[in-house]
């Protein structure tokens, strides 16, 4: 259930922990600007974890890492 703090509205500091995981993991999986749709895709995915509790950067990365997956 997503948490109702986070209803469509960010903190400043939200927005950088969520651009440094989407930064990282875009770096990890080697998806170009080029790749709009792939980096739509996981920009979303980052954003519903988040929105679902995972509010821990390393947590959140952790979560849709493929060296984890692996």
């Amino acid at each position: 259930m997503a948490l109702t703090r986070y209803s469509g509205v960010f903190e400043p500091a939200d927005l950088d922990l969520l651009q440094r995981v989407f930064d990282q993991l875009c770096r990890e999986r080697r998806l170009a600007q080029k790749d709009r749709e792939q980096r739509e895709a996981l920009a979303e995915e980052v954003v519903i974890i988040f929105q679902n509790g995972v509010m821990n950067e390393a947590e959140l990365w952790q979560s849709l890492s493929k060296r984890r997956r692996a």
